[in-house]
Formats: structure tokens, sequence, C-alpha cells
């Protein structure tokens, strides 16, 4: 059986710093204790998306399995929905177009 281990949001964090300073993956792995590679791998893309909460959850809760992340104000809430229903917005007028586009056919 496999072990899950948690490793502390400082530690996730450093080995981010590591990895934006270039310092090899292997070097990282040795000097942080990490196991696995694809662990770091998560992480950096987690940066890179912008998705820094993340960082903080624990073993095995995932935000994307129905429990969000948790917003720093209403403002942050409002803003994070705001984005989504634009997205569903535009989503509609490409179908509406497609649509029209079908239909002249």
């Amino acid at each position: 059986m496999v072990t899950r281990i948690s490793y502390p949001v400082e530690v996730k964090m450093k080995a981010i710093e590591m990895r934006l300073a270039k310092v090899p993956v292997k070097e990282v792995m040795e000097e942080l204790n990490i196991r696995n590679y694809t662990q770091l791998k998560t992480w950096m893309r987690w940066y890179r998306n912008g998705e820094i909460h993340r960082l903080h959850q624990p073993v095995g809760k995932q935000y994307t399995f129905g429990k969000g992340p948790e917003y720093e104000s209403e403002t942050a809430k409002l803003q994070a929905e705001n984005r989504y229903l634009k997205q569903q917005i535009e989503v509609l007028k490409k179908y509406e177009e497609l649509e029209r586009k079908w239909r002249q056919k």
C-alpha cells in the first residue's frame, strides 16, 4: 500500500522558486526530500495557471471534484463568477453563429 505524503506549503513554494531559478529537478528533489518528480510538475502547472490556492489543499482533496477554492473576499468571488458567466455568453454566441451558417447551406 502506498502512503500519501503531505508537503507543507513552504516546501511547495521553495520547490517552485528553485525550479524558476533553473535548479535541476533532481537537485530540488534531493534537497527538499520530494519522492516523485511528477509532483513538482503539478505544482509548477498550478503556479503557471495562477492556481496558488491549490497548494494549500490537503492530500486527496482536489478542488476539481466539487469543492471550490475559498475566496479571499466577496469581491473576488463575484469576479470569478463574472468571468465564468462571460465565458458562457461567448460559447452561446459561437453556437448561434455556427447555427446561422448551418441554416444558410
